[in-house]
């Protein structure tokens, strides 16, 4: 069953007032340095239950570094992972994974000369034995996700090479998606896309953004502003604040991007 149709831990209810379940995802003072190269000094996050965190900054900021410790891809050097309340150890991609996170990334890393449900199911095809692939109920479950995504391709068994770069960057999420992954960090999803193609994929986001927690890298403020709730903004490696994107402007975003300095607390709430 896809997990399309699989919530998030509610809210639980405690008398006459609700308490706010843990964060699905925590990151504790995490640093790490590549050589003499600082990356990330003492950055803390958490992802809520359901929400679109944005990050943002300039190149070099360290979002990408931050998101990849978080999918396990890197180690970081020091601080804490947590999910869902209990502290982890993310060593591999497949230790997240295993937790329910899945990261999509910038390149999407799709296989051009395999079809779509092919590249859904890398790694995890479905088989007989260690030679022969069940190849019809890859392309029923590719199908069924592609509907429910609302992806324009006609049959899973296209190659990939013949996709557009929407219909790329769908094929990544339903591969993210295929497994049961709640967490979904997506780095720059709109990245060299189209105006149509661009809404789609944005539409996309705020639909998963119902049944799932997004961590979203991006370089268009715009998208922040119609897409996320809060927005981390980094800086040299640094967190300069997390804000609640309703209270802020474009302009608020883009100057401390530019200037790391705070804005004023009577115009805006920091979490």
């Amino acid at each position: 069953m896809s997990n399309l149709d699989n919530g998030a831990e509610a809210t639980e209810e405690a008398g006459s007032g609700a308490i706010q379940a843990a964060p699905v995802l925590e990151l504790r003072n995490i640093s790490k340095a590549f050589g003499a190269v600082q990356a990330l000094s003492n950055v803390s996050l958490e992802l809520r239950d359901r929400e679109i965190l944005a990050l943002v900054g300039d190149n070099a900021a360290g979002k990408s570094t931050l998101m990849k410790i978080a999918a396990g891809v890197v180690r970081q050097d020091s601080g804490e992972i947590w999910i869902r309340g209990q502290r982890t150890t993310l060593l591999t991609p497949l230790d997240a994974r295993a937790k329910g996170i899945e990261m999509i990334f910038q390149d999407l890393a799709l296989f051009d000369t395999l079809d779509v449900a092919s590249n859904i199911f890398i790694g995890r095809e479905a088989s007989v034995g260690p030679f022969w692939l069940k190849k019809k109920p890859m392309w029923d479950q590719a199908a069924k996700l592609l509907a429910e995504l609302r992806v324009n391709i006609s049959s899973p068994q296209l190659k990939v090479e013949r996709m557009s770069g929407g219909q790329r960057q769908m094929v990544a999420v339903a591969r993210a998606l295929a497994f049961g992954n709640q967490i979904l960090i997506m780095d720059e999803p709109t990245a060299a896309l189209g105006v149509r193609e661009s809404t789609a994929v944005l539409e996309t986001i705020k639909r998963l953004s119902e049944t799932h927690s997004i961590m979203l890298i991006t370089q268009r403020l715009p998208d922040v502003s119609d897409l996320a709730d809060r927005v981390l903004v980094l800086k040299g490696g640094r967190s300069q604040g997390i804000l609640n994107v309703p209270d802020v402007t474009i302009d608020d975003i883009a100057r401390m991007i530019v200037t790391g300095s705070e804005l004023d607390p009577d115009g805006v709430r920091v979490n």
